[in-house]
């Protein structure tokens, strides 16, 4: 597989840009990372308006671009079958891509209430209205998850698209102090001691630029 390079920003405040990220290292891709500044235009665009429709993150992968996550995952499905990044059995498979497509097309509120910020913990946090329905219905989605196919992960014993989908969700409910059943506090355990997550939360850690919009106290 030829070299690829990744185009991502913020690694503490970017969730797009940690899908695509996390999707490339299950795919076994090898890539480069291209950081871009956050106060370029697309990607204040994605860090703060929270849009999963502009160009970052954008994999150059060859004569190939993408830059939709839901299509880098797709990309990456076909050119690394072996890599599992789609559960094997027809029926699983179908129900992955649905809960996928699910958290990159709506929770807006979510995503506007509870923004990505793997720097911060509060002890509680207030939810607002408009969000709790989000938060109400990815708790369902795991639960019927897990419960169908068994964990520790969504569709099973390895992760798939659907865990890079949400592992970023897994980071805002602990950042938000977001109180979870203790099989979905498990589940998000799984997440944040899973390797590619945590090289990632390195990263995070010691980035030294900061974004005050995102620093705002809700």
């Amino acid at each position: 597989m030829s070299k690829a390079t990744l185009a991502i920003s913020s690694k503490n405040y970017s969730a797009w840009s940690l899908r695509g990220w996390l999707l490339c290292r299950m795919a076994g891709l090898d890539f480069d990372e291209e950081a871009v500044a956050t106060d370029d235009e697309e990607a204040r665009q994605e860090l703060l308006l929270v849009s999963p429709s502009v160009r970052v993150p954008r994999l150059t992968h060859g004569n190939v671009t993408v830059w939709d996550t839901l299509a880098i995952a797709e990309y990456l499905a076909e050119i690394a079958p072996g890599a599992g990044l789609l559960p094997a059995d027809q029926v699983a498979r179908a129900h992955c891509r649905a809960v996928s497509g699910e958290i990159h097309s709506g929770f807006y509120n979510l995503r506007s209430a509870l923004p990505m910020n793997l720097k911060a913990r509060h002890e509680s946090f207030k939810i607002f209205s408009g969000a709790r329905p989000d938060v109400e219905r990815i708790k369902t989605i795991w639960t019927e998850c897990l419960e169908k196919y068994g964990g520790p992960y969504l569709f099973g014993a390895r992760p798939t698209v659907a865990d890079a989908m949400y592992a970023p969700v897994c980071t805002r409910f602990r950042t938000y102090a977001v109180p979870l059943e203790p099989a979905l506090q498990a589940y998000c355990e799984t997440i944040f001691h899973w390797p590619l997550m945590q090289e990632w939360t390195q990263g995070a850690l010691i980035e030294p630029d900061e974004i005050v919009e995102l620093e705002v106290e809700f």
